[in-house]
């Protein structure tokens, strides 16, 4: 026993010993956590797994709905089933405008992706939902796995109607009778019970996750308005206008703020001397460019550009596409690129998604989507591009549009999102995949 006690007083002792030094590396790597100033992702990962290190670099809540799946798949931005509606007037005068409906697109890391569609078809609104500057009304916003933005009406939806098919079905199945139709009423009627509450812990998530997003995931997503007048507030110089960002994040530093704006304005191609300036001694392109500088300086991955280019005289569009091409391989940024105009798009984007009336009628390749356009808006749209040539453009043939005469949908083929070929998606019924299947082995 004695030769016990002398063992268990020297562990003891040697417990002692290692016990302030293991505290004190405790309290270090607790601190090394609680900073802000982490570099990267592969400096927390040296001593947590790739998921905590993710959620303490982002500061994300555990408790926030994740797709881990969508990292690993190097998808930076995933949309899914995104719907946006406005609603009017009070009463018996409220109505709803569905200006973005049932919307679906990825976007991997350092795409370049094209939205395009005639004025009003829901391009706009869906990048500013995607920036939360609307609350979404159904569908979610995915940002690096992460749910950024999500909208409830569905699951509401859900918890009202189910009860009344379900009514309706049972009713039928009264008339038919039998053992068969008692089986199947025990069925909807279990359904029934198990709707409403999985659609509020459902509801309950989504508040939760919109209400406890991560300012730093948010901070890598900007966006450049279309106006290049009316998105500079002309009471502010070009510095103010370009640090706002950067002082709202908490930055005070008024030199290192200075340095950043100049920084910015020489990688947009203006100088230093603009800063003290105002936004009504610039031209349209000069505009456009401060607006792009104020978004770069919160250092970005992902940029909504709407249509920047709209504005401008034709060597002005020029200059900025070649500026924007720039930085997308200089600063490997992911950009979403929404325009009118095909042939821009063409040359600057890697995927196209083309929206008409609120939906995704056909997303492609660029050059996929060039070479065989295949639902009848999209061809309408590629119809419209002028041509240089004074001959060919002469001989080029308008195609008009018209839904009610171009599509067959009112004998129970209703319309999905379909795949036609690997990456090449078209909203169309079963009818019509099949004879773009046969137009396309033509």
């Amino acid at each position: 026993m004695s030769k016990q006690n002398e063992l268990f007083e020297t562990i003891s002792e040697e417990i002692n010993e290692e016990l302030p030094v293991m505290e004190e590396a405790l309290e270090a790597k607790q601190q090394y956590f609680l900073r802000d100033d982490h570099e990267d992702i592969d400096s927390l990962e040296t001593h947590l797994s790739s998921q905590e290190a993710f959620n303490q670099y982002y500061k994300l809540n555990p408790g926030v709905k994740q797709k881990p799946e969508l990292r690993e798949q190097k998808i930076l931005l995933s949309v899914r089933h995104l719907k946006q509606f406005f609603f009017f007037g009070k009463g018996r005068n409220r109505q709803k405008l569905k200006a973005v409906s049932n919307v679906s697109f990825d976007v991997r890391e350092g795409e370049c992706l094209g939205i395009v569609g005639e004025s009003g078809c829901g391009k706009t609104t869906t990048g500013r939902s995607i920036m939360r500057l609307y609350n979404i009304t159904s569908g979610a916003v995915y940002y690096r796995g992460v749910r950024i933005s999500a909208g409830d009406r569905w699951n509401k939806k859900e918890i009202k109607w189910v009860p009344i098919h379900a009514k309706e079905k049972e009713a039928k199945l009264r008339e038919k009778g039998g053992p068969e139709a008692e089986a199947e009423i025990q069925k909807l009627r279990e359904r029934v019970e198990q709707v409403k509450p999985v659609q509020k812990a459902k509801i309950k998530q989504i508040k939760f996750d919109n209400g406890h997003v991560s300012q730093k995931l948010l901070n890598e997503i900007q966006m450049i308005f279309q106006d290049p007048i009316d998105s500079l507030d002309p009471r502010m110089t070009v510095e103010d206008i370009i640090q706002e960002g950067l002082q709202i994040q908490g930055h005070k530093n008024k030199e290192e703020n200075h340095k950043k704006v100049v920084e910015m304005l020489q990688t947009v191609g203006l100088v230093e001397e603009h800063a003290s300036r105002y936004p009504h001694e610039f031209s349209g392109g000069q505009r456009q460019r401060i607006g792009i500088a104020r978004a770069l300086v919160m250092n970005p991955k992902l940029l909504i550009c709407d249509e920047p280019i709209s504005a401008l005289d034709v060597s002005i569009r020029a200059q900025i596409i070649n500026l924007l091409n720039d930085l997308k391989n200089n600063l490997n940024l992911t950009i979403i690129f929404i325009a009118h105009d095909l042939s821009v798009v063409k040359y600057f984007c890697d995927s196209i998604v083309v929206m008409y009336f609120g939906k995704v009628v056909e997303k492609a390749p660029s050059d996929e989507l060039f070479k065989n356009p295949l639902h009848p808006y999209t061809r309408s749209l590629l119809s419209a591009i002028p041509k240089p040539d004074p001959r060919s453009e002469r001989r080029r043939k308008r195609i008009t549009y018209n839904p009610a005469e171009a599509h067959d949908y009112e004998h129970g083929d209703v319309p999905s999102f379909r795949e036609i070929r690997p990456g090449h998606f078209v909203y169309c019924n079963q009818a019509e995949f099949d004879r773009y299947q046969e137009e396309l082995v033509d």
